[in-house]
């Protein structure tokens, strides 16, 4: 097949990344494992459908999985069948093969087998790296490695086929549409089955179900559109906590809070550098030019082309310059049509990211050494473009709330800002009873400065070297990544485990010395000289939406005290006036002191109100009857751990309002 017969697919737009050879070297045995898994699976599905077209399958966090063409559509019905021949292949022991071709043999390879994803997938590995394939028994496949050394070192009973799903060729919608196999492995069924017991409880604990059930927050795409959640009262509850909560300890830390829009012009993101790198996961731009503006930005744009022309033209030196302008007063005019046109209007983006507007906030004032370190803070709407199969309830979204913040410091600074930062993480994992967590250390490569990390050395090593120190002097569980920093800057992804063992990843550290000098941020120093701050981007609780979808997760949706959406209701054992009015004084009390409590003083037996309480998941149930209304008592309820005994209603609402100033777990 030649060039012009090749069908042309559209680039990524959302996919997997493809690993690089340093970090193919750094996967674990269990990796491996997984990836040796996803070409058992290619080999069985070709003994059983010959015709299937294959694309990649990589290793996940969770398993593995391969992408497909065929005609048949598979369903879990199919996965005995399947599952059954990859036992048949372990058994087999076939050992996995290394081999290297040229370029061309790897194409004339595939276009003789009709592999055509794979001819497309050949133009991803870079010129000069080798072209790799392996092979285990009759299936051969474009491959990197690693792998174990035979099928036989993957246990039969460590295998499990999860699910099918659709899938986009290269994550883009316009590509032809594939079918992806989904499957987990581990080193034998024990392992397997612990597994699949956490999935089982993880299914119970969906924050989707969940967040349903309670009256959380709900999903209208017809009306409002798919990702963008409407937050109902009660999970309003849990937001308006967070941010309190968030509120209250960057204060405390020397935090001031700003606003910024929710859009900004293209220029602004031109100058970040989001634009157009970030194009695809930004929402599409917004023309917001009047007629008359419309005609007058024609006008300069017309005279810029003409200038640019003339510019053009006195390079070549083709021509004598007849207007008597030098290179240098063209330039100039250049430029200044050029802001004359980005400030009649155009284009507008909804911002996908809060650094941009705090950075021109830093630029709206002179600032001094004596200014920093400054700490602006603000829980800002986010808009990202996320592929409509990425959605996934809260915790992939379209609309995000940020706890955003940039601290911008000096050299001799950074240390101790990274230090609070740190110690403001370690506050809120014991507040939410997170009592494993690992960061991530993402750090720089020197041999590709100014390609993928901005090329200051010195700096590199200065703020990786500090960073280093403040993990280990603070003595927080931390891995090192190479080659994985952010352009600008060393990185720290925070991963934490729900209260079933889950993984999530709820925020990013990074550190940034490139993009402040863009923008044409500076201070005054001491010895009088302008210089550019260095800035800490952080976000501790990450976004409203993700945070509260694992913590609805870590909890079961039995929040603690502080954070419930009803943290009291007040249950009467029958309807007599003197009862109901004695528990509507005990509701009038708690609301005085802002607790959210409710009552309920129906005829209802009192089973069927705690049973619906319960159901509703309310932390505290106060039971009152004819003894406590006497004694000046009530009955206290905890939710999940039944009846704790009667108490003074004194103390009983001394004891409610200490736990939920104190954010007890």
């Amino acid at each position: 097949m030649n060039d012009e017969q090749q069908p042309q697919f559209e680039s990524a737009k959302s996919e997997v990344q493809r690993k690089t050879l340093d970090q193919r070297e750094q996967m674990t045995e269990l990796m491996r494992l997984r990836h040796s898994c996803a070409h058992i699976l290619a080999t069985a599905v070709l003994r059983l459908w010959p015709d299937a077209l294959l694309d990649i399958g990589p290793p996940t966090e969770e398993g593995f999985y391969y992408d497909f063409e065929l005609k048949h559509r598979f369903t879990p019905d199919d996965f005995p069948k399947i599952e059954e021949e990859m036992r048949k292949i372990t058994k087999e022991n076939q050992v996995f093969e290394k081999s290297i071709k040229t370029r061309v043999e790897a194409l004339a390879y595939f276009e003789g087998k009709g592999q055509t994803f794979k001819v497309q997938r050949l133009g991803d590995i870079p010129e000069g790296e080798p072209i790799s394939f392996f092979q285990n028994g009759e299936f051969v496949d474009l491959c990197a490695g690693p792998h174990v050394m035979r099928t036989g070192n993957v246990k039969p009973g460590g295998i499990k086929l999860l699910k099918v799903a659709s899938a986009y060729f290269r994550g883009n919608e316009k590509n032809p549409q594939l079918q992806r196999l989904y499957g987990t492995a581990f080193k034998n069924k024990e392992e397997l089955d612990n597994w699949l017991k956490m999935q089982e409880e993880a299914r119970k604990r969906d924050h989707r179900k969940i967040g349903t059930e309670m009256g959380l927050f709900a999903m209208d795409p017809e009306y409002v559109g798919p990702g963008l959640p409407l937050w109902l009262p009660k999970g309003t509850v849990l937001v308006e906590e967070l941010e309190r909560l968030a509120k209250e300890t960057e204060f405390q830390a020397g935090y001031v809070r700003v606003k910024t829009p929710h859009l900004a012009k293209e220029k602004m993101y031109k100058t970040s550098g989001h634009l157009p790198y970030y194009a695809e996961s930004m929402f599409p731009p917004m023309e917001m030019l009047e007629e008359d503006e419309r005609q007058k930005r024609e006008d300069l744009m017309e005279r810029r082309a003409d200038l640019i022309q003339l510019a053009e033209g006195m390079g070549k030196a083709i021509s004598p310059n007849p207007s008597g302008y030098t290179e240098e007063q063209v330039r100039r005019d250049i430029q200044k049509l050029e802001s004359e046109i980005t400030l009649l209007g155009g284009r507008y983006y909804l911002k996908a990211m809060n650094c941009p507007h705090h950075h021109r906030i830093f630029a709206a004032e002179p600032r001094s050494y004596r200014d920093l370190p400054l700490r602006l803070a603000e829980y800002g709407t986010c808009y990202r473009y996320e592929q409509s199969g990425e959605l996934f309830g809260v915790m992939r979204v379209r609309s995000m709330n940020m706890n955003d913040a940039h601290l911008y410091c000096t050299a001799e600074q950074f240390a101790e800002e990274f230090r609070a930062v740190n110690e403001m993480y370690l506050k809120y994992f014991k507040i939410f009873g997170l009592d494993r967590y690992q960061m991530r250390f993402s750090t720089h490569d020197p041999a590709r400065l100014g390609q993928k990390f901005v090329n200051e050395p010195e700096l590199w090593k200065k703020t990786e070297d500090m960073v280093r120190q403040v993990l280990i002097e603070s003595g927080i569980n931390y891995v090192e990544v190479p080659n994985e920093a952010a352009f600008y800057g060393p990185k720290i992804d925070v991963q934490v485990w729900s209260a079933i063992g889950r993984e999530f990843t709820i925020a990013t550290n990074q550190v940034d010395f490139a993009v402040p000098a863009r923008f044409g941020l500076t201070y005054r120093d001491r010895d009088n000289t302008e210089k550019t701050p260095l800035c800490i981007h952080r976000a501790p609780l990450g976004t409203h939406e993700r945070f509260i979808g694992f913590l609805i997760e870590h909890y079961a949706g039995n929040f603690p005290l502080w954070l419930a959406p009803e943290q009291v209701r007040v249950l009467t054992l029958n309807d007599e006036a003197p009862l109901v009015e004695y528990a509507k004084s005990i509701t009038a009390e708690l609301r005085s002191h802002f607790v959210r409590v409710e009552g309920d003083w129906s005829a209802n037996p009192v089973k069927a109100k705690i049973a619906d309480a319960e159901t509703s998941k309310v932390h505290t149930m106060l039971v009152v009857g004819q003894r406590d209304l006497e004694a000046g008592a009530v009955s206290v309820r905890l939710h999940g751990k039944g009846n704790v005994g009667a108490k003074p209603r004194a103390e009983v609402v001394a004891d409610l309002l200490t736990a939920i100033r104190e954010r007890r777990a």
